[in-house]
């Protein structure tokens, strides 16, 4: 959620399925209640910044490629409060979802780029430049690709400075439970890092405290 230069409208679905693929490994850090925690980093040319950043896992559902979840910004500099916003993810599993996203704004080429981002990706980087992956077997892989996309803000309104207008391209090691990410907005600083670690907090349910979805 870095800081608002225009707004994008965007669907939350994207549609059409592949065959004969098994979905990514059932991983017990990736399941309702995990939290991360970490950091954002939304340096420019004018300066660097780190938000600090709380993450909590809501649902997830690997047969059908899908989680969502909330993401808290903690020390945003425009805003009185902790900023929390609620976004889906998609998971990579070539079924449900292949490496190239298809919408937001995000060419195949945008998405090659991020995805090589991560060093996990480049053994599979040959294959996805075929036919996007389509072909790969990934329910041994040991890492978790997905995508981020928040879908509003749940306790501040929409002129509080920040966009959501982009997505994240994120990486989940099955091993640790980290997360790495890189947000995606043609309109906002490119390459924002995300980096969160798994914590014991929230492991036996979901809560939002104070926090109301809509």
């Amino acid at each position: 959620m870095p800081v608002r230069v225009a707004e994008i409208s965007a669907p939350s679905q994207v549609s059409g399925t592949i065959s004969r693929h098994t979905s990514p490994p059932a991983c017990t850090l990736l399941s309702v209640g995990q939290a991360f925690s970490g950091t954002q980093n939304v340096s420019s040319i004018q300066k660097e910044e780190a938000w600090r950043v709380n993450v909590r896992i809501q649902g997830c559902d690997l047969e059908h490629g899908y989680l969502c979840g909330t993401m808290e910004a903690l020390n945003v500099p425009m805003a009185d409060t902790p900023v929390v916003t609620f976004w889906e993810g998609e998971i990579v599993d070539t079924k449900n979802y292949t490496f190239f996203t298809g919408k937001w704004d995000a060419s195949p080429e945008d998405d090659k780029r991020h995805w090589t981002k991560f060093p996990s990706f480049l053994p599979l980087l040959s294959q996805v430049e075929i036919d996007g992956g389509k072909s790969l077997d990934l329910s041994n892989c040991p890492y978790i690709f997905m995508r981020w996309k928040e879908q509003y803000f749940v306790n501040v309104g929409t002129d509080c400075g920040l966009t959501i207008a982009g997505f994240y391209y994120v990486c989940f090691s099955c091993s640790d439970g980290s997360i790495n990410g890189f947000y995606y907005d043609p309109n906002s600083s490119p390459f924002q890092k995300l980096e969160l670690k798994s914590t014991n907090e929230g492991r036996s349910g979901f809560s939002f405290s104070s926090y109301e979805l809509q």
